[in-house]
């Protein structure tokens, strides 16, 4: 083998570490790297540097992470040790042949939800609320956040059908990118996200009902591509209505967490959201308290009342008959929602780091509280 077919072949395994962000599988599995061509970079002088051109092939044209791919590539070519390479990164497109073939492989590896498998390792938590207002959906953007910044692979489905709210929170105005018929989940801020408020026309009122309300969470689930992630949060919708019962069908085994107010009128409420563990396999995992206190010069103001949390988890230990302990009080702080509605979860540095401050470490103790067996 001549030294440019051997830099050729150590390149191509160099590149089988280059990972698809979307697809989570290396570029060269993926049929990614049309060719790799080395040359020396001057014939008539005896030299160790080479031009070397590689030939991409993306899954679509315009590909979102595409300049994240070449970057990688051209990261994982230039830093070739044993010669000088000057490195050039052609780009193109798969044709539709081949890329109907490998989304074929791909829709072959999982022709149902991914996450009723046995021995699926994924952690799956369902996070749910009586009523709406209660911070249900700040709770679910900022845990996300929290388990993407402390180094989980971390996915989150928008399951409230009429009030998807986690694109805002996550700061997403892009569409799935579509393959052949397989969604490729928008990631925001570490985590892999995916809501109907993502597609056309979801400002428009969305009148669902049962079978296409269970429709719409199977398609989250099957026909999007996600790869295997650590963890996966579903924000519910409010209540005890379909989503969650279809939650509770699809994903057996996820854990309920259920957000509630210091106020019995929401309490109160979000007690019957926890009971629907009497009816389905899904276990209670523990309770939120949000709003809990305003801080002030150094002093908490109950402005909503004390204890609501508290109570929840009381009343669900003795129905469901195991322990349902109160996880976490939440502040109100103007910040959270400032900040959310801005595009970015508060627990989040404006660089994408965990907070080591209050909020920071009151979701990190949560997040590791969730993940403790």
């Amino acid at each position: 083998m001549s030294d440019a077919r051997q830099i050729e072949a150590e390149i191509y395994e160099r590149l089988s570490k280059v990972i698809d962000p979307e697809l989570g599988r290396s570029v060269t599995d993926l049929g990614m790297i049309a060719a790799i061509e080395a040359t020396p970079a001057d014939a008539n002088v005896d030299t160790d540097a080479y031009d070397v051109t590689v030939h991409v092939e993306l899954t679509v044209p315009g590909c979102p992470l595409s300049e994240t791919i070449t970057n990688q590539i051209n990261g994982a070519v230039s830093s070739y040790p044993d010669a000088q390479l000057n490195t050039h990164i052609e780009v193109g497109s798969m044709s539709r042949d081949k890329l109907a073939d490998l989304v074929a492989d791909l829709k072959a590896e999982r022709k149902q939800n991914p996450f009723s498998k046995p021995g699926v390792k994924t952690r799956i938590f369902a996070i749910a609320s009586g009523k709406g207002g209660v911070g249900k959906s700040s709770v679910t953007a900022n845990l996300a956040a929290t388990f993407a910044a402390l180094g989980y692979g971390t996915a989150a489905i928008d399951a409230d059908i009429y009030g998807f709210s986690l694109p805002r929170l996550f700061g997403v105005h892009t569409q799935p990118t579509n393959l052949n018929g397989m969604l490729m989940p928008v990631t925001a801020w570490g985590v892999k996200l995916i809501s109907i408020g993502m597609f056309a026309g979801a400002d428009r009122a969305i009148l669902w009902r049962g079978p296409r309300l269970q429709r719409s969470l199977e398609q989250f689930l099957s026909d999007v591509w996600w790869g295997e992630p650590d963890v996966l949060l579903l924000d519910l919708a409010p209540g005890t209505g379909d989503m969650a019962i279809s939650v509770a069908q699809a994903l057996p085994n996820a854990e309920l967490v259920v957000v509630t107010t210091p106020q019995p009128s929401a309490s109160d409420i979000a007690v019957r959201s926890g009971l629907v563990a009497l009816q389905v396999p899904m276990k209670v995992r523990g309770v939120v308290e949000n709003m809990s206190y305003y801080e002030h010069k150094g002093e908490k103001l109950e402005i909503f009342g004390a204890g609501g949390g508290q109570r929840v988890a009381e009343q669900l230990t003795e129905a469901l008959g195991y322990d349902v302990p109160l996880m976490a009080q939440l502040p109100l702080e103007p910040e959270v929602r400032e900040t959310g509605e801005a595009g970015r979860p508060a627990v989040l540095t404006s660089e994408g780091a965990l907070r080591t401050d209050g909020i920071g470490q009151t979701f990190r103790g949560l997040a590791e509280r969730l993940m403790a067996l």
